[in-house]
């Protein structure tokens, strides 16, 4: 068992809400990660009834793992939220690692009152020449979108890899949007950003495993999300070639 987390003046509390499915191989060196970054944070994981052994895994690093049977990413990650004690929240995924560093950058940005969500670089683990490349300028592009663009549904969003918010904003605003199994990230940091100002934190970087890009390519990756997006702008809900796996 962890110690006890003290609220101290000044910082705010931060919990990390995980949704994941399936994650054994990963789930241990992104817990371990959040852990350096502070031993007393509070990290809750949320799994879609995995049946490898990331449940096991995740206990032996945390204390809240729950099991829903109900399958959407955007549920998983509303049911951590409700379940966090924070003052934000940060929701990653289950192979992004973090640096040392994480909690004062995430401090530093939400010490301005009108700030209401962040999101930061998103570089791939141990990348290809051309995975290296293709995320410089998909950062840049969001950098560009969540620091100069006013607000829109048609801004550059990030993923949902790495994203902070104000929980009282996303109380209000309803959470991750359930009914939709892609894009829920864009829209909640669309909503957030009627509240307040949602940034890009420049010197903040976390790396993702880069596997699930690998299975499908980078490109045709990326034709899809804009594909869907799309898709959810126009109509509403999210292409079926997208299904619940979390």
């Amino acid at each position: 068992m962890r110690t006890l987390k003290i609220h101290i003046r000044g910082k705010k509390m931060i919990s990390v809400v995980i949704p994941t499915f399936q994650e054994e191989k990963f789930i241990g060196a992104t817990l371990a990660s959040l852990l350096r970054a502070d031993p007393n944070m509070e990290i809750i994981m949320v799994d879609g009834e995995s049946t490898d052994k990331t449940v096991e895994t995740a206990k032996r690093y945390v204390d809240k793992v729950y099991v829903l049977k109900e399958k959407g990413v955007s549920k998983a990650r509303n049911y951590g939220a409700a379940h966090t004690g924070g003052d934000i929240i940060l929701f990653i995924d289950a192979s992004v690692i973090v640096p040392p560093y994480l909690i004062k950058a995430i401090n530093n940005i939400f010490a301005c009152p009108n700030v209401v969500g962040a999101t930061c670089n998103n570089m791939p683990l141990n990348p290809k020449l051309s995975e290296s490349i293709f995320f410089k300028i998909l950062n840049t592009c969001i950098r560009f979108s969540m620091n100069v663009l006013p607000p829109t549904r048609f801004k550059f969003y990030p993923s949902g890899a790495f994203i902070a918010v104000r929980k009282e904003i996303f109380k209000k605003i309803g959470g991750f949007n359930e009914a939709t199994t892609t894009s829920e990230d864009s829209d909640l940091i669309y909503q957030l950003s009627k509240r307040g100002k949602f940034v890009f934190i420049n010197n903040l970087s976390v790396h993702e495993s880069m596997r699930r890009q690998r299975q499908v390519g980078l490109f045709k990756l990326f034709r899809a999300w804009i594909k869907n997006y799309l898709i959810f702008l126009v109509y509403g809900v999210t292409s079926h070639e997208w299904t619940p796996i979390r």
